[in-house]
Order: C-alpha cells, then structure tokens, then sequence
C-alpha cells in the first residue's frame, strides 16, 4: 500500500501595510557642545512622541524650546547624542527616505530670478521627473497655491506672502507623503492665512501627513489633530487639541427660549419653563491660555511632564 505526501502550499504572505505611525522619537536627545566637548546646549530631552499617518501634528514652543532641532533630526541633517528617530520607519539619517518628504523651512532659500514655473521645474528635475509630469504637476501647484496670475514674474518681485505660497508649491512638487511646514503663515495677510489653513487641511483630505511648527497659536488650534508642547527641550504636553483645551471643572449650558427668571436654575427649571436644552458640555480654553500657562508652570516648577490626551 502507497502513501502518498501531500504537501500543503505554505499560505500567501500577506503585503505588508504601511505603519500607521510616520514619526517616532524614541529618549530623542541633542546636546551642543563646545569646541573642548563641553556641554554648552541641551537642546533636546528624552524627546518621545509619534506623529500618525493623515494627522496634522503641530510642534509649539517658544525661542529655543527644541522645535528646529528636532526638524532637523528627522531630516538627516542632524545626528541624535543619544536615542533615536525613525521616519518611515527608517532611521532618520537615511536620506532615501527624504524623497518622500516636502519641507517649507522658515525662510525659503529660491532663486530670485527664476519665476514660478521656473523654479517649480528646476525642482521637479532634482527629483527626475519626466518633462510632461513637471509641467503638469507645475501647473497644478501653481494653481493649488493662486500664484495662476504671477507664475511668469521673477521671484524678486514677489511680496513675502507670495514667497511663502511658491515655497509651498516647491515643498509639494515630488508629491511627498510626509510635508514638514516651519511657520507656513509667516508674511500672510489675513486672506492669505486663511487659503494657507484650508490648504493644509486639504492636504490631510488627500491622505498626507503634516508635521507644522507655529508660534501662531490661532492657526495651529483652526488645523492641528495633535499638538506637542517644548519648552528648553522638554516635552511637557502632549495630546488632541479638543481634550487640551476642554475645561474639565466647568460645565457649560446654552438653552433658549427661557424667562430671566429660569435663567438663574439648571435642568428643571429648564423644563418647567418650557425651554430647550441646546448644549450641556464643559467650555474649552484657547491654545494661547494652554501655551502662557505651560510655560508659566515649567518655569516656575522645572521637570519635565507629559500627559497624553485622546
């Protein structure tokens, strides 16, 4: 009698998803040191946060709080004293990983006699992109950014605002899946900052991860998910900007249709007087109180504190 072996087919490995997390620090540390090893500069400290795929993470803090530093770890341009960052997964000293990223620095380093087309084009060759893939995709940002009007003048003639809108096109033109802004409204007029916002919104529509570094709270609070607080490079909040905000010991009631005299009693009275209960929910703060107040507390009591929100 034969046997026979029947060999089952090992199952298919299933492809791999991309990681949720796109950041990662890990006991992040820098530390400056002079020309004879000594500490001069701690600029970062145990630095541990994650940034999301398709979140709009905001890095705050004041002057010299870690926020550039910590730009320039996850694109290479750095190296960590201690611990690590991973941006893709990849340690951040990869500089492949770099064709995936846009990067608006604060102050955008274009040539002032090339116009917008120009400049959009010299940049889509750096990453060798075809001829008709650069002059679509140039003039799809141009038009992204409302510079349809000014694309053929130099750069020289450009106002601040307007620099800011070409160094956006520019960040955007290898169609990067991860897109560090550094201050992205500085310059705007109120127009401006507002078309600036709705385009980082769309941006996280689009399924893109947006890393924006801001000492204009308003703005971080209109588009941020999440935001992280520095302060001398530590990290002292951390969490989404509805939970940080929310004044948990207060409650707050809006109703209409009530006499003053219900107005001084709460839920029966409400009823009894035949009014409708609008709103019952605990008022939030602004992000300009939440930043004043950490870094009140943190120069008044030093140590470091993170306290995550979801």
């Amino acid at each position: 009698m034969s046997v026979e072996t029947v060999t089952n087919p090992e199952p298919a490995t299933p492809e791999t998803e991309p990681s949720e997390v796109v950041i990662e620090t890990r006991n992040l540390r820098k530390v400056y040191r002079d020309f004879w090893g000594r500490e001069k500069v701690r600029a970062l400290n145990a630095l541990d946060l994650e940034v999301r795929r398709g979140e709009i993470f905001g890095l705050l803090g004041p002057n010299g709080s870690g926020k550039s530093t910590t730009i320039k770890l996850l694109l290479g341009l750095l190296f960590p004293t201690s611990g690590q960052a991973l941006v893709f997964d990849r340690d951040a000293s990869d500089v492949e990983k770099n064709e995936r990223i846009g990067y608006l620095p604060e102050e955008s380093y274009l040539y002032r006699f090339l116009n917008a087309e120009e400049t959009l084009d010299f940049y889509g060759r750096l990453f060798d992109m075809d001829a008709q893939t650069r002059r679509e995709r140039v003039d799809s940002l141009i038009d992204m950014v409302g510079l349809e009007w000014a694309k053929r003048r130099q750069l020289r003639e450009y106002s601040k605002g307007m620099t800011r809108r070409i160094g956006l096109a520019q960040a955007l033109i290898n169609d990067p899946e991860l897109i560090l802004l550094d201050e992205p409204t500085t310059g705007l007029d109120p127009i401006g900052t507002r078309e600036m916002k709705d385009l980082i919104i769309k941006l996280r529509e689009q399924g893109k991860t947006v890393l924006m570094c801001s000492h204009l709270l308003a703005d971080v609070q209109d588009v941020c998910d999440r935001i992280a607080i520095l302060h001398q490079g530590d990290l002292k909040e951390m969490g989404r900007v509805d939970s940080l905000l929310t004044v948990k010991d207060v409650t707050q009631v809006q109703a209409r249709g009530l006499s003053a005299e219900a107005e001084d009693e709460i839920r029966e009275v409400i009823s009894r007087h035949g009014g409708k209960l609008m709103a019952m929910e605990h008022p939030t703060s602004t992000l300009e109180e939440l930043f004043l107040r950490i870094v009140r507390d943190s120069e008044e009591r030093p140590g470091r504190r993170t306290v995550e929100h979801e």
